[in-house]
């Protein structure tokens, strides 16, 4: 097997990718959402928790508020992110279907002294993004009219609470588990896909356009040309990461250890190739090939991902900076991996390559 033959498929394979316009836009939304990671992580972050967007948010809301007069009602006047509104029970749910309003707010004629409980009864839309922005910020409120309650009813206690100290917190942390517990992985590992899949389209390209018979009358090798190919799309895996990378630190993102990142991802990428052209050099036929390939893939990758110290929890550490020296022994298994599928690869391909020659 000729390294320069080799080089000559990679080349070749280089040059068609502009034809793939699947693979180019995929690559480009990685891009995309690196270059724009900031804008869309607070959007993201919202869906999962909404406390994130309130505490982002500015806008004076308008609550209706009815019933009887209560410290809530003064809370809510005093905070800046709504205006409260006095009027009867009625007109406010109209005006909250109308979305003139965007909560209202029942309070009952049950003394706070009384022996039964205050209901407060809350009026919000539905399925609504704002509903879920103005229920966080509603909470502080309801919390404060509570703890008046329970001054209020302290003294019905038999036994003393127990005064719990709980350090305050933070805000952002909800984006920092975004950014580093989900997205750097998820994106970091997508090239690897995105690479595994582009194996499959070289090779079994070859059988359903006809071309392989042609390759095979050159001096280029069964084998060397599906390591041409492998090579190919594993040169495009760092270079996606490393980008993507970049771009998230050009954001703001501060990610530690970047070239340990692009190792890991670089040799586990070149083991999902190699399963890739496996899957390609049995079923040579794309549709089926990326059928049953993605579909083996998600099961392993709920099975790895059930695994303490799998490979994303590794890339996760090692971009916060708290990795230690294991994940050189979690490089080095995957390594051993990549190695033996390597030569499982070579001994395939050397047997499909005589078979297509005794067939030609």
């Amino acid at each position: 097997m000729k390294g320069s033959h080799i080089w000559v498929i990679t080349k070749k394979e280089f040059r068609g990718l502009y034809n793939e316009k699947t693979i180019i836009l995929a690559i480009f939304l990685q891009l995309f959402i690196a270059m724009f990671s900031s804008f869309l992580v607070v959007g993201l972050a919202s869906m999962y928790d909404p406390s994130s967007l309130s505490r982002s948010s500015s806008v004076e809301y308008a609550v209706g508020y009815a019933g009887v007069p209560s410290s809530l009602e003064g809370y809510l006047d005093e905070s800046p992110d709504f205006k409260v509104f006095r009027m009867d029970l009625s007109t406010a749910v109209a005006a909250l279907e109308e979305r003139k309003l965007a909560a209202v707010i029942y309070m009952p004629e049950t003394p706070p002294d009384a022996e039964d409980a205050v209901v407060v009864t809350l009026y919000m839309l539905q399925n609504d993004l704002q509903t879920a922005v103005v229920g966080v910020k509603l909470k502080e409120g309801f919390v404060k009219f509570e703890n008046d309650l329970r001054d209020v009813r302290g003294a019905r206690l038999s036994a003393i609470p127990v005064d719990l100290s709980v350090p305050e917190t933070r805000g952002g942390g909800e984006f920092y588990e975004f950014i580093f517990g989900l997205l750097i992985p998820l994106l970091s590992f997508l090239p690897a896909i995105v690479a595994a899949a582009l194996a499959i389209d070289l090779i079994t390209e070859e059988y359903q356009f006809g071309t392989l018979e042609t390759l095979m009358a050159t001096p280029v090798s069964f084998a060397e040309m599906i390591w041409g190919k492998v090579l190919a799309c594993e040169l495009i895996v760092p270079v996606q990461a490393g980008a993507w990378l970049l771009l998230m630190m050009a954001n703001g993102v501060r990610v530690q250890n970047f070239l340990p990142i692009v190792l890991h991802v670089s040799v586990l990428s070149f083991i999902l190739i190699l399963l890739a052209a496996l899957t390609a050099l049995f079923y040579r036929e794309r549709t089926e090939a990326q059928f049953i390939f993605s579909t083996a893939l998600v099961i392993v990758m709920l099975v790895i991902l059930a695994i303490p110290g799998n490979p994303l929890n590794v890339l996760t550490r090692l971009a916060v900076g708290t990795a230690g020296p294991d994940h050189w022994i979690v490089l080095g298994l995957v390594g051993i991996g990549a190695f033996c599928l390597a030569l499982a690869t070579q001994a395939v391909a050397g047997w499909v390559g005589k078979r297509t020659l005794n067939s030609s």
